[in-house]
């Protein structure tokens, strides 16, 4: 089992490894070992998150999401397939926790009148200036 928060944990099944071959530069090292992490997991039909915190998940990894809805993370930072294993599972339980944080709702505020009436005045002396630069009947 992870343990993400003190109230979820994920059974390892649940997550899936594939290792691909880094992109990038690296000689013949990068053309011959697989050391790229794509860790995918189900967060959609996991039972270890609540409903509340699935959904959070999903709008988080909305870029992260395969056309089947599992989360998948790519991880090729480092050049040993170990370190790039640790990456990603890190990574999914940084989002995870992430998504664990309640936001508080925003409350809306009003102006006070002294900045309604700054506002104002601002737009009143920029018309006054604007009006200067127009041409009077007289001038033609």
């Amino acid at each position: 089992m992870i343990q993400v928060t003190d109230t979820i944990a994920i059974d390892e099944r649940e997550l899936e490894e594939r290792f691909v071959r880094s992109p990038g530069p690296g000689g013949q090292h990068v053309n011959k070992v697989s050391t790229a992490v794509e860790l995918s997991f189900d967060a959609a039909r996991s039972p270890a998150l609540p409903e509340p915190v699935r959904e959070r998940l999903l709008r988080l990894a909305a870029g992260r999401l395969s056309a089947e809805g599992m989360v998948v993370i790519e991880a090729h930072r480092y050049r040993s397939q170990e370190r790039n294993r640790r990456d990603a599972l890190e990574r999914l339980i940084a989002l995870i926790q992430q998504a664990t944080l309640v936001q508080k709702p925003r409350k809306p505020t009003r102006p006070t009148r002294r900045s309604q009436e700054r506002r104002l005045e601002g737009k009143a002396q920029r018309s006054a200036t604007k009006g200067l630069r127009q041409r009077t009947h007289g001038d033609e």
